[in-house]
């Protein structure tokens, strides 16, 4: 996206095609029964920010009585941040954790030293015929907690700022944004939100960053002249 009104870049069009580093096509990966699109890690591209797997699930309907079966398995030195924007998933882990995510809710899961979990369709979803659509990024723990004790925090809907306006709808689920804060707490700097725009809409995000690259681009321009 652009924060500033602008034309969509064309093929042959070098100074508004800089805006776009790299396209990437997501790859399906099966889950058993079930598939996700992999966008990260991709060729030339292995992480953004501290996140170094990025899963879309669905948008997806199931038969009733089917759902989600992700079957015990461990993790270690990652952290998984689940986000949810259709139905509902039940995870369960070595801690003792059992609770339920659904639309607008944050799962943290901070493997550390090591952490098993299972992630399932809960019995009431599976009789109606459940549906899913969400996001799953597996976040780089720094070396300092890759080997800390492994943690699970549940964040609902309501917890999550939530910011609206001027034709747009943000969610704040991790990091700062706009002057809000998400009580998730994470070691490394970033941020993660949910925006839905409307027609015309615009979100700038990061413009400081995007101001300082335009500045370099333009120097780069006149010491090519």
């Amino acid at each position: 996206m652009s924060w500033l009104p602008a034309k969509d870049p064309e093929p042959g069009d070098a100074r508004p095609c800089d805006a776009i580093e790299q396209v990437i096509v997501p790859r399906a990966r099966d889950l058993g029964g079930f598939e996700v699109r992999r966008a990260l890690p991709a060729a030339g591209k292995q992480m953004v920010g501290p996140f170094i797997f990025f899963d879309q699930m669905g948008p997806a309907e199931f038969l009733i009585g089917t759902g989600i079966d992700v079957r015990p398995h461990p993790h270690i030195g990652l952290a998984t941040v689940t986000y949810l924007f259709d139905g509902e998933i039940m995870h369960r882990d070595s801690l003792g954790t059992a609770v339920p995510i659904r639309p607008g809710e944050l799962n943290l899961m901070s493997a550390g030293q090591g952490i098993v979990h299972s992630e399932r369709t809960p019995a009431q979803e599976r009789a109606k015929g459940p549906r899913l659509f969400g996001i799953q990024a597996w976040a780089a723990l720094p070396k300092s907690h890759e080997e800390g004790t492994p943690t699970f925090a549940h964040y609902g809907a309501t917890e999550l700022p939530r910011l609206s306006g001027e034709g747009k709808t943000v969610r704040i689920v991790m990091g700062s944004l706009f002057g809000q804060s998400s009580p998730a707490a994470f070691p490394h700097p970033s941020f993660y939100a949910e925006a839905v725009l409307a027609p015309g809409a615009v979100l700038p995000a990061r413009p400081r960053l995007r101001r300082a690259r335009r500045v370099r681009r333009q120097r780069r321009d006149r010491h090519r002249r």
